[in-house]
């Protein structure tokens, strides 16, 4: 018998510990800054890392770990009301404890998870202004060749990088576009990679999908253009994070970006986005 979202999470522990504190968070939008000139990311990832987000209602995948926490903490420190899902329950409850967040216990990869998710995301944050779609799987690990992989682990990582990110971004169109019609604005963020357009050995599973995610995004952002939500793919390079150690284990930390600076650049992009009158053009 297959045993629902909520029956999971009751089993696994009382996880979703912030809610009611998350639920009393202010809903008004916090003021944006004038519009600036775009110039290097990281320039402006550091200029805008005092603007205050409060307000603003922001869903991040995989957001107990690497680039993912860190952009649940970077939020909710600038204001943001966040919701983070992720697959354990124990990560879960501590990223919500440590941050305030609404932790929401799932995963993307699963059809099943999908409807469930998407409800606690908006009940709980009231609505929707940002989808951050960053969960990720490698697929096979260690990196193998095509001619090494496993079906079933390409399909994973078919699952979790691209029909993941469709199905979830699908389920909170409708309160994306809501988001949209009452002037808040409305972004979708798909957290890309340069192994989508630039073949590596050994990253096929991995780079196959980011780059369907990649055009599913371009697709994305022309047909909700009506609607008024805007489509980010952004590529937030190699940074030491458990995924890239995962994939290159003598990878030397020091020359990796860290997650925090990430996490400002793809604020910075999503702030961009706000406030630009027509969606951004790809950048990955």
């Amino acid at each position: 018998m297959t045993t629902t979202f909520q029956e999971r999470g009751r089993a696994e522990g009382a996880v979703h510990v912030a809610l009611s504190r998350c639920r009393a968070q202010p809903l008004t939008p916090g003021p944006f800054p004038a519009k600036r000139a775009r110039g290097d990311t990281k320039e402006r990832g550091q200029m805008q890392s005092n603007i205050d987000l409060k307000g603003l209602r922001i869903a991040v995948t995989g957001g107990t770990s690497g680039l993912g926490l860190a952009l649940v903490k970077t939020l909710r420190t600038r204001g943001a009301r966040v919701a983070f899902v992720a697959r354990s329950a124990a990560s879960v409850k501590r990223v919500a404890r440590e941050t305030t967040a609404c932790g929401v216990l799932g995963d993307v990869g699963r059809k099943e998870d999908i409807d469930s998710i998407a409800l606690e995301v908006t009940w709980n944050l009231g609505g929707l202004d940002v989808l951050i779609n960053n969960a990720s799987s490698l697929g096979p690990t260690p990196l193998a060749l095509l001619a090494d992989t496993e079906g079933e682990d390409f399909l994973e990582a078919l699952a979790v990088n691209l029909i993941g990110p469709f199905r979830l971004t699908k389920a909170l169109f409708g309160a994306l576009a809501s988001s949209a019609r009452e002037g808040r604005g409305a972004v979708v963020v798909n957290i890309s990679s340069d192994a989508a357009v630039t073949a590596y050995p050994g990253w096929g599973a991995y780079g196959a999908s980011k780059a369907a995610l990649r055009h599913l995004t371009a697709i994305w952002a022309e047909e909700a253009k009506a609607e008024g939500v805007k489509f980010l793919s952004l590529d937030p390079g190699d940074m030491d994070t458990p995924l890239h150690a995962l994939a290159v284990p003598d990878a030397d930390p020091t020359t990796l970006k860290r997650p925090e600076d990430a996490a400002n650049e793809i604020v910075a992009s999503l702030l961009d986005a706000l406030q630009a009158g027509a969606p951004l053009a790809l950048r990955a």
